[in-house]
C-alpha cells in the first residue's frame, strides 16, 4: 500500500509541476498585454454591466488568494470605486484564478472547469449588486492599509519567469500538499467507504461540505489534486465543488483580516454569500 501510495504521490507531484510551470509561465507572459489602466477606468466608470466585467476580468488576471485580495480590495475602496463592483472583485478574485483553472480543466475535465467560471462569475456579480443595493457600503470602517503595489505589467520573458518563480513560492507547496494528501488517499483509503458513504445519493453532504470548507483554508490549488482522488474514488463531484469555492472564497484568515475593515454585519452576510454560492453551485453539478 505504501508504494502505491508514493507511486501515485510521485506521478501527480510530476504531472502537477510541469502543468504549473508552463501554464504559470505562458499566463505571466500573456498579462503583459493585458491593458490594466482601461480595466480600472470601466471598473470606476458609472455603467454597472462594463464595470462588473471589467472586475471579473481584473479577479482573473490577478492571482491572488483570499488573504492577499484584501489589501486590493482597501485601495479599491480608497479611490472611491462602487462598493458593488468592489464586492464583486472580492468574491471573484480568490476563486478565478488562470493558471488554476487551466489545472482544473486538464486534471478534472474542460466542462467542469467551464461550468465551475460561469457559476463563480455570475454569483460573484449578483452578490455584489445585491450587497450594494441592500447597502451593505455603510458597513465599512474607516481604516488604511498598505501592501498592495500597483504596477503595469509589460511583456518580458524574464519579468514572466521571474513572475512564475514567484508563484511557485507562494503557490506551489501547496499543490504539493494536494498531492500528497490525495496520494494517501489513493493509497490507502479503501473506494468502497468514500463511494458508499460519500457517493451522489448523499445530497445533504454539500451544504456540510460547503461550511466545513471555510474554517479548513484549503488552498484552491491544494484541492485539485485532492479532488481529482477524492472523485476517482467514487466522491460526487456536487460536495467535492462545495469544499473547493467554500474553502477558497472564504478562509478563516481572510475573515479576520476582513474584520479590520468590514463591520460585524458585513463580515457575517459575506461568509453566509460565501456558503450560498458553495452549496447552489454544489447542487448545480450535483445535478449534472
Amino acid at each position: 500500500m505504501w508504494g502505491e501510495t508514493v507511486k501515485s504521490f510521485l506521478e501527480i507531484a510530476l504531472e502537477l509541476t510541469v502543468l504549473f510551470v508552463v501554464i504559470s509561465f505562458a499566463i505571466s507572459l500573456l498579462q503583459g498585454f493585458i491593458p490594466y489602466e482601461k480595466i480600472e477606468k470601466m471598473i470606476s466608470g458609472k455603467n454597472k454591466a462594463w464595470g462588473a466585467a471589467a472586475a471579473i476580468v481584473f479577479a482573473f488576471v490577478t492571482p491572488f488568494c483570499s488573504c492577499s485580495t484584501i489589501p486590493v480590495v482597501v485601495n479599491m475602496l480608497k479611490k472611491k470605486l462602487p462598493f458593488g463592483i468592489v464586492m464583486i472583485f472580492l468574491f471573484a478574485s480568490p476563486v478565478l484564478d488562470p493558471t488554476i483553472l487551466t489545472i482544473m480543466g486538464v486534471i478534472l475535465g474542460w466542462k467542469v472547469a467551464f461550468i465551475y467560471t460561469v457559476v463563480t462569475t455570475i454569483f460573484s456579480i449578483s452578490i455584489g449588486f445585491l450587497l450594494e443595493a441592500f447597502g451593505f457600503e455603510k458597513y465599512i470602517k474607516n481604516v488604511m492599509m498598505t501592501g498592495f503595489n500597483e504596477e503595469e505589467k509589460r511583456f518580458s520573458l524574464k519579468g514572466a519567469w521571474k513572475e512564475t518563480i514567484d508563484l511557485m513560492r507562494s503557490v506551489y507547496p501547496y499543490l504539493i500538499i494536494g498531492a500528497a494528501i490525495g496520494a494517501v488517499i489513493h493509497g490507502l483509503v479503501p473506494t468502497e467507504w468514500i463511494s458508499g458513504f460519500f457517493g451522489r445519493e448523499h445530497w445533504w453532504l454539500i451544504p456540510i461540505a460547503a461550511i466545513v470548507g471555510v474554517p479548513l483554508y484549503i488552498r484552491l490549488s491544494s484541492m485539485i489534486p485532492i479532488s481529482q482522488i477524492l472523485i476517482m474514488k467514487g466522491m460526487a463531484l456536487g460536495p467535492v465543488m462545495a469544499m473547493m469555492i467554500s474553502s477558497a472564497g472564504a478562509s478563516l484568515p481572510e475573515v479576520i483580516l476582513l474584520k479590520s475593515i468590514f463591520k460585524k454585519q458585513l463580515v457575517v452576510t459575506f461568509v453566509l454569500s460565501v456558503i450560498t454560492m458553495s452549496t447552489v453551485s454544489g447542487f448545480i453539478f450535483y445535478l449534472i
